[in-house]
């Protein structure tokens, strides 16, 4: 499997797709207790892919 694609994303991208994933955590959390857990996980790995890449291109 080829990860090419995620290379070209920015930062930017993975911090605004992180802040959408926590907001949609919050509004769903009292209809599906498991998705909002699925979705905060998911919002703290895209922002540590921000992280990550922003520290890349940093150098």
């Amino acid at each position: 499997m080829s990860f090419e694609s995620i290379k070209n994303i920015s930062a930017v991208t993975f911090y605004f797709a992180s802040i959408i994933s926590f907001v949609l955590a919050n509004v769903l959390k009292d209809n599906n207790l498991s998705i909002y857990y699925v979705l905060l996980v998911l919002g703290v790995i895209l922002f540590f892919l921000g992280i990550l890449k922003r520290i890349q291109t940093k150098r």
